[in-house]
């Protein structure tokens, strides 16, 4: 990806000067955005890696993956935030890792980690760098230097039991390679969240992520059978079966983990035979509240389909405008099935009643396959927002059916009041996208106007929400994890003695805390 941007340097979107203007007027924006300083301009501290350190550490994964150069050390900054992008753009570079490294193998990872303890250098496990909290900044933490660990060459298939309907895949693979050399077995992986073009299997592990096809397939956490995971203490091979009764599952500290606690090498995940069939279908509702009603019943009479996605008022009509279409009115549900054509056929029929007893109406089925078209690039167009002075950035919650719409309106007012200005609202909108018999999880989605420090202005809000997420009863988190963003609601989720065990199984896992510093684990603990 690019260094300083979301993705492919060659997919990035512009606005048309009438779209600018349209959006300078209704948000009230002065002008736009700073240049981006480019790359060559970057001042970055000179490496602190130690002689001895790096000695050690080309000994383990060899010289030419030890890498020290500015490219590698600027592609290593971070995830991609709204913060982190503004960082790079304004060429703040101040915590770029001392040096890149990519091992080949789970022994090597053993062995770096083995290396950076004896050493006291910090390390940062490395995936397709997508996170949006924090989760991999080069933190140095109480550490004179800190690596960058990239898990890129560990990119295999390592077996695919057809039986059982399982794949071990290396934890350094990304989503598009995994689905084809699946794929080429006729099977799928059925994980397809907005970070599926860059995002890898163990980062994926690591930050309990969903997809869009969660509903059908399932959270990733849910599809792991087995981990191989190396710690500075050793090896765990965890692997329980289908299910088990011997004692606390210890996968599960390790899922979600965020690479505190260990890194994660391989992953032995559930795999399902490429659907004969898939159709997308987008329905209307006369309300959000109406949309929420017909997901929840959905959800526990057990008829949810793939997937299924209810936007409000004005996510609808901005979506609609993106695509270059007319907003249906109400609300609009993108609803998708997979399966055998008699599984598609029962499942569209029964939920088609359920959505029609809830007030909704089928709508032009170009409305679905523009919101299919767009998945993936909408993440582009945070850039170009930036580029013309907005402020564009997300945020995710979950809570329980009957806590859902107070906290929605909680969150939308908080956004709204901290970003609110000089008679200009900013626009606040948001979608219900993973649905479960006790809850759902809310999408939030705000555009308003930089001004002079967009940063601030961004930072301010999202306090704002988080704290109103944690007053109404939300996580601070859905799919998004923890990482440094988010670190500050984590005693309010878990409680100050679930923040001690937390702590307690670092210490024995991690005695040096070299994993990750400054992530998932709240400061002082």
């Amino acid at each position: 990806m690019a260094w300083n941007a979301w993705g492919d340097p060659a997919e990035r979107h512009a606005l048309d000067e009438d779209t600018r203007q349209l959006i300078a007027q209704t948000l009230g924006i002065g002008g736009a955005a700073p240049a981006r300083v480019p790359a060559e301009e970057v001042a970055l501290r000179p490496s602190a890696l130690p002689r001895e350190a790096r000695a050690a550490l080309a000994a383990v994964v060899g010289e030419e993956h030890v890498r020290t150069d500015a490219p590698a050390r600027l592609r290593h900054l971070g995830g991609k935030s709204t913060p982190d992008l503004l960082r790079r753009r304004a060429g703040e570079a101040g915590e770029a890792p001392d040096a890149v490294l990519t091992p080949a193998d789970h022994e090597q990872v053993r062995s770096v980690l083995d290396a950076c303890a004896r050493q006291g250098v910090a390390v940062v496990p490395f995936g397709g760098g997508t996170s949006v909290v924090g989760g991999v900044e080069p933190f140095r933490g109480p550490f004179p230097a800190v690596v960058s660990l990239d898990l890129r060459r560990l990119d295999a298939l390592v077996a695919l039991d057809t039986e059982s309907g399982t794949a071990t895949l290396q934890a350094g693979l990304r989503t598009p390679e995994a689905e084809e050399l699946l794929g080429a077995e006729g099977f799928t992986l059925g994980h397809f969240p907005q970070s599926y073009e860059f995002a890898t299997i163990g980062g994926y592990a690591a930050t309990r992520s969903s997809g869009q096809f969660s509903a059908g397939y399932g959270r990733f956490d849910a599809m792991v059978t087995a981990l191989k995971v190396a710690t500075p203490r050793g090896t765990l091979e965890l692997s329980r079966g289908p299910a088990t009764a011997a004692g606390p599952d210890l996968r599960q500290l390790f899922l979600g983990s965020e690479g505190t606690l260990g890194v994660i090498t391989e992953v032995t995940v559930r795999v399902h035979r490429t659907p004969e069939e898939r159709i997308e279908e987008s329905w209307s509702f006369p309300s959000f509240t109406e949309g929420a009603a017909a997901v929840r019943e959905l959800a526990q009479r057990q008829l949810l389909p793939t997937s299924i996605r209810v936007s409000d008022e004005t996510e609808t009509f901005i979506n609609a405008v993106i695509a270059g279409g007319a907003a249906p009115e109400g609300c609009l549900s993108v609803v998708g099935f997979e399966g055998t054509g008699a599984q598609v056929a029962a499942r569209r029929s029964a939920v088609a009643e359920v959505l029609a007893a809830h007030g909704a109406v089928k709508v032009a089925a170009d409305s679905a396959a523009a919101w299919r078209r767009s998945r993936f690039s909408a993440p582009y167009l945070r850039d170009a927002l930036l580029d013309a002075g907005v402020l564009a950035e997300t945020l995710e919650t979950v809570t329980s059916w009957s806590g859902l719409h107070a906290l929605r309106t909680a969150v939308t007012g908080a956004l709204t009041r901290e970003l609110a200005r000089e008679g200009f609202d900013p626009v606040v909108y948001c979608h219900l996208s993973h649905a479960y018999h006790s809850g759902a999880s809310l999408y939030f989605t705000v555009a308003a106007d930089g001004g002079a420090d967009p940063a601030a202005r961004w930072g301010a809000a999202k306090r704002a929400a988080g704290d109103a997420i944690a007053a109404a009863g939300g996580s601070i988190t859905h799919h998004h994890a923890v990482g440094m963003d988010h670190r500050p609601w984590m005693e309010a989720e878990i409680g100050p003695l679930g923040v001690e065990v937390l702590a307690a199984v670092k210490q024995t896992l991690d005695p040096a805390g070299i994993l990750n510093p400054g992530k998932l684990i709240p400061a002082g603990s």
